[in-house]
């Protein structure tokens, strides 16, 4: 079977409780590996020794574009070398503005080559609006494509819900994509586990298995729990195997 992994946001209801516990039972359904979304108080070490206990390992993390200031760099760096975290991904930030962006590519040329010093490459997760052209004449995506380096997340559902093929998007981006977020749902941005949803998903994981992209499952809608979801994803993903 193929690898996957889970944006732990997935079960975010579980990791509030108990991190440790959350990540035996994600590696008992069959993921091998994880994406962090916060890290719930516990130390860089703690962290490690769950997943070690676990055996799983941190795929990436979304993390916060603050943190890569030059006042908090330094301690950011050592958190997640000692989490063995190999992608410092940005979940999102407010880029409405020229003015906005260029801050946003300022910070984010600082900090990619301290971050690669340390073997952690940076990238960006997208929604559907840096897809959308912008009163200025180009999109958010193409802005950050044109004044950086950083990778890419390609979050597939929300490049389908932008109207653009998810597909086409990562082959464009493909030297700059090393991971994708395999998820599912309907035009507007009503949100499903995988396989309830009209997202184009074997089409994308055929692809991103043929090119040795990293897969990790995002499903966000705690129905009935984060976990239970987590489980339905695991089931789709076999089903298709």
């Amino acid at each position: 079977m193929r690898s996957y992994g889970i944006q732990l946001y997935s079960v975010r209801d579980a990791m509030e409780k108990d991190v440790a516990s959350t990540l035996q039972k994600i590696a008992q359904m069959g993921y091998k590996y994880v994406e962090f979304a916060g890290f719930f108080g516990h130390s860089a070490e703690e962290i490690r020794q769950f997943l070690e206990e676990a055996g799983l390992t941190c795929s990436g993390t979304h993390s916060q574009f603050d943190d890569l200031r030059p006042t908090k760099i330094l301690e950011t760096v050592a958190y997640h070398k000692t989490i063995g975290n190999p992608y410092y991904i940005i979940p999102g930030a407010d880029l409405s503005t020229i003015e906005k962006i260029e801050d946003f590519c300022n910070v984010i040329n600082f900090a990619q080559p301290i971050l690669a010093a340390e073997g952690i490459k940076l990238g960006y997760h997208n929604h559907s609006h840096e897809f959308v052209v912008m009163p200025w004449g180009s999109t958010i995506h193409s802005e950050l494509e044109r004044r950086t380096s950083i990778d890419f997340e390609i979050d597939t559902f929300w490049a389908f819900n932008a109207g653009t093929d998810p597909v086409a998007v990562v082959d464009r981006l493909k030297n700059r994509v090393n991971v994708i977020h395999l998820k599912d749902g309907f035009k507007g941005g009503k949100g499903m586990y995988l396989g309830a949803g009209e997202a184009p998903l074997e089409r994308v994981i055929d692809y991103a298995s043929s090119h040795g992209i990293t897969m990790v499952v995002e499903s966000e809608t705690l129905t009935p729990s984060g976990l239970d979801e987590a489980e339905l994803c695991m089931n789709y993903l076999k089903s298709i195997e």
